[in-house]
């Protein structure tokens, strides 16, 4: 399978005659792999798990009890020498791994979808896209988080005017965890490219690019909080976007009492929303994609208005506004797009270079709480 066009008939990452679906070896058996990856692979038309890569022999036992059929290996190298076997390669392993898998899986000749963050660095984000361009093969990122409910409604109400001309857009991802778990996630080591910036601020970071556009400027408060803790639990992102809206973003494992998930403010009305996408937590439970997938009860809508006064607004807690019906989250539409880019041509639900133009943003996130100034973009 080296070196062919995607989505080209007859050639590898197109089924053969017979319809026989994509075949995909994940990398990587952790929360990303066996909660994310794996279930919306298996879940998706078009698309088998061949192989999962796991060197720990009880996720092996768990991957293998998971999906019965699964083959199973200890090192991602046994996927590329048979990489004429696969069609697809999944990237779930340690955020420092990103870059050197996806690279030998595009040398490979495969296509590759890899989870955020794509590489620590816009310039390496860049680089990949680069290779990926010249084989002819699809990168994508795993930005499950643009198929969450309150983002897929408020993309919603926006595309209807309902807000009218947005001013500003508030995100919380908050937790409250004060105790470190520990791990590679929350390593101080910089190669491990850990700590709340880098994991949830992807996700808010890219919500923010794709609702209002390419980023002017950046200022950002970054803390270690935790005792104990080796790396940013804290960390507040101001964005001035090239549109003239400014987004507010929050990250945090220290938050004893949890704001609003989005609070956005327009010259017609706001819309409020609390509480997170129900579809992590399920998946995490063991729930898979079906009937009355991503919803959500209607006393979690959010609120859409302009309730009260000119001399004082009204908020959810007192009535403001009217229930606004969450849309249902769909995280099994990104490999649904992922499978249909492949095998029709159809577009990469997200690219590396969005990925990179969320990187300039962390990155100058980063450099931002480093030296206390605006970084311009």
């Amino acid at each position: 399978m080296t070196g062919t066009p995607l989505g080209t008939p007859g050639t590898p990452g197109t089924p053969d005659a017979s319809g026989s679906p994509l075949r995909v070896g994940l990398v990587g058996y952790g929360l990303a792999g066996s909660v994310f990856h794996a279930p919306l692979i298996a879940a998706t038309e078009g698309l088998v798990l061949d192989t999962v890569v796991t060197s720990n022999p009880e996720r092996q036992r768990q991957a293998r009890a998971e999906f019965p059929d699964v083959r199973l290996a200890a090192a991602p190298d046994e996927l590329f020498d048979r990489a004429g076997e696969l069609d697809l390669i999944v990237v779930a392993s340690p955020n420092k791994t990103h870059v050197p898998l996806a690279t030998a899986a595009l040398q490979a000749g495969l296509p590759v979808v890899v989870d955020k963050p794509v590489a620590g660095t816009a310039a390496e984000a860049r680089e990949l896209a680069v290779l990926a361009e010249e084989r002819g093969l699809l990168l994508s990122v795993f930005q499950n988080r643009r198929w969450d409910n309150d983002f897929l409604t408020l993309r919603k109400l926006l595309a209807e005017g309902e807000l009218g001309d947005v001013w500003r857009f508030e995100s919380r991802f908050e937790r409250w965890r004060p105790k470190p778990k520990g791990g590679w996630r929350e390593s101080g080591d910089p190669a491990e490219i850990g700590g709340l910036l880098y994991d949830l601020g992807s996700h808010v970071v890219d919500q923010a690019l794709v609702l209002f556009g390419p980023a002017a400027a950046v200022y950002a408060e970054s803390d270690i909080r935790r005792p104990g803790a080796e790396t940013d639990d804290d960390t507040f992102i101001a964005i001035t976007h090239t549109s003239g809206v400014r987004s507010h973003l929050h990250v945090s494992a220290t938050t004893a009492q949890l704001g609003p998930r989005f609070r956005v403010l327009g010259s017609a009305a706001g819309y409020v929303k609390y509480g997170l996408d129900p579809q992590e937590a399920a998946l995490r439970d063991g729930h898979r994609p079906g009937p009355g997938w991503g919803a959500e009860p209607e006393s979690l809508w959010g609120r859409v208005g302009s309730g009260g006064t000119p001399s004082g607004g009204e908020s959810p807690v007192t009535g403001g506004g009217r229930p606004e019906p969450t849309l249902p989250g769909d995280y099994p539409a990104y490999y649904a797009a992922v499978a249909k880019a492949l095998l029709e041509g159809a577009p990469n639900p997200v690219t590396a270079l969005e990925a990179a133009a969320a990187l300039d943003v962390l990155e100058a996130a980063r450099r931002s709480a480093r030296e206390k100034v605006t970084v311009t973009l």
